[in-house]
């Protein structure tokens, strides 16, 4: 007999005690993985949820608080440090870099949220009518969404408010535009699904018309992702209009707006006035964090519950 041979009937138990162990340990191990992510997905959504208010707050009550005009120059203010007279400094004109953030923060909030409703309305209504529609003009909305979707967002956004001008309207319709196509392409995925379903035919059966079928029935029920990526895209929105500003091609200084002001600040970024730039750019951080924060929750909340 061969030496250090046992009999199979001892093997197996030795073999599945360990299986049953390395089971136990991995299902442990995949309980506090979950636990983790739950905690730290409810700390990320309270966390980020805390900011975008913060904002709201300052955009809204901001400038009851804040005794200067963002506009007005000072020659004799030029470049002082943040001190009890301006909270965050001033700029190279003398102008108070908190009352220009506090109103930046209402021009970007209310640009981001129109930017969003539009291409979330507009290609929400086109998606839904390409998916339930089908056929030929299924086609030829989806070819001009592969046509548009070719170009990164910001550069077909660069290059509509070279064409449209530089105004806070035509920023506003330049990003929306670039960002319908995402909105289209996600809810024609879910009509597509949802058109099939079994209400989807109840609601034809009891004499529903086509349209009332799409709208008060499958458009309800397909724009789920769409919400999702709307919340995403409020963060995307804010840093385009800022990297519009700051390349020259959106709004421009004297302009509150917090590209302006970071491209301001830009010049002064080897020398020692840092808070020309510093605050702008951690406004801009703070909105983005809070609205992705936000929308990751919401992702991964939906997914779950699919």
């Amino acid at each position: 007999m061969a030496k250090g041979w046992r009999p199979l009937r001892e093997q197996v138990p030795v073999a599945a005690g360990r299986g049953a162990g390395g089971v136990a340990q991995s299902r442990r191990a995949r309980g506090i993985t979950r636990a983790l992510r739950r905690v730290f997905g409810r700390w990320l959504f309270y966390f980020s949820l805390l900011l975008v208010l913060l904002l709201f707050f300052l955009a809204v009550f901001g400038p009851v608080v804040v005794p200067y005009q963002p506009l007005k120059t000072d020659p004799a203010a030029q470049f002082l440090a943040p001190s009890r007279a301006h909270w965050l400094g001033t700029d190279q004109y003398g102008r108070d870099i908190f009352a220009r953030l506090v109103h930046a923060t209402r021009l970007d909030l209310m640009i981001s949220f129109s930017v969003v409703g539009l291409a979330l309305v507009a290609g929400s209504l086109l998606g839904a009518i390409s998916g339930f529609v089908g056929k030929a003009f299924d086609d030829v909305v989806m070819r001009v969404v592969d046509i548009l979707q070719s170009f990164p967002a910001f550069i077909l956004a660069m290059g509509l408010t070279a064409v449209l001008g530089n105004t806070i309207g035509n920023v506003i319709l330049s990003i929306g535009v670039a960002y319908t196509p995402y909105f289209v392409r996600l809810t024609r995925g879910e009509m597509l699904k949802v058109r099939r379903l079994e209400y989807a035919d109840a609601a034809r059966c009891v004499g529903a018309s086509p349209w009332r079928t799409l709208y008060y029935h499958l458009l309800p029920n397909a724009i789920t992702p769409s919400l999702v990526q709307a919340a995403l895209a409020l963060g995307w929105a804010i840093l385009d209009t800022a990297g519009l500003a700051f390349l020259g091609l959106g709004i421009r200084s004297p302009t509150a707006e917090w590209g302006v002001m970071v491209s301001d600040g830009a010049k002064n970024i080897l020398s020692v006035e840092w808070w020309t730039w510093l605050f702008p750019g951690l406004a801009i951080f703070i909105a983005v964090f809070g609205f992705n924060g936000i929308a990751d929750t919401l992702r991964a909340r939906v997914t779950r519950e699919e």
